[in-house]
């Protein structure tokens, strides 16, 4: 949630976005993200936009989102947004059965495509995107300087301990033995053999 303060006045027709980086333990599920956009219910860019949903926190890169806000109802200076994120698996820990992984404060980017405000006491953003998630064409984005809620936010992680893996691989060795055994009586009991 963004509150414009001052520059809120004259902000009707500017798009609002927050422009974040993700560190590799964390991760948007681009299908999710697809599902949520078909529905009108978020606006995002990811950066890469391919994304190995699968791949552990070790081998995962960095990802940059610009989520479009929209505004907010009941404040005339305010919008919002929302995004799902996911944990990714982490390597199993020594001593702590968690990870902890943090995620600072987003940026906050305004756009306004009529050029209707000054952007005297801003400084461009680096950010090639439409003024909105429909928008072919990209235009000038501006950072605006903001009062931080929270300067970072800490996700914890549940991790598996280390010293546990002997006794994960004998019952996942086990349970495939059992399935498998189960599987092929199945098969040979009620298979069709010529």
């Amino acid at each position: 949630k963004v509150e414009l303060g001052a520059v809120g006045e004259d902000a009707g027709g500017c798009a609002v976005a927050a422009r974040t980086r993700l560190p590799p333990g964390i991760y948007v599920d681009p299908y999710e993200l697809a599902s949520l956009q078909q529905h009108n219910l978020t606006k995002a860019v990811l950066i890469p936009d391919v994304i190995d949903v699968e791949a552990p926190e070790y081998l995962a890169t960095n990802l940059l989102v610009l989520l479009y806000m929209e505004p907010d109802p009941g404040c005339s200076r305010c919008f919002r947004a929302a995004l799902p994120v996911h944990g990714r698996y982490h390597r199993p820990a020594e001593e702590s059965e968690e990870a902890l992984v943090v995620l600072k404060s987003p940026e906050v980017l305004v756009c306004c495509c009529d050029n209707r405000l000054s952007a005297e006491c801003w400084k461009p953003a680096e950010v090639e995107a439409p003024c909105s998630g429909k928008n072919v064409g990209p235009c000038q984005w501006y950072s605006i300087t903001h009062k931080l809620a929270y300067e970072e936010s800490i996700l914890q992680v549940p991790v598996g301990l280390r010293q546990h893996s002997s006794l994960v691989c004998v019952m996942t060795l086990l349970a495939t033995v059992l399935c498998s055994s189960l599987i092929l009586a199945a098969v040979y009991k009620y298979g069709h053999f010529s």
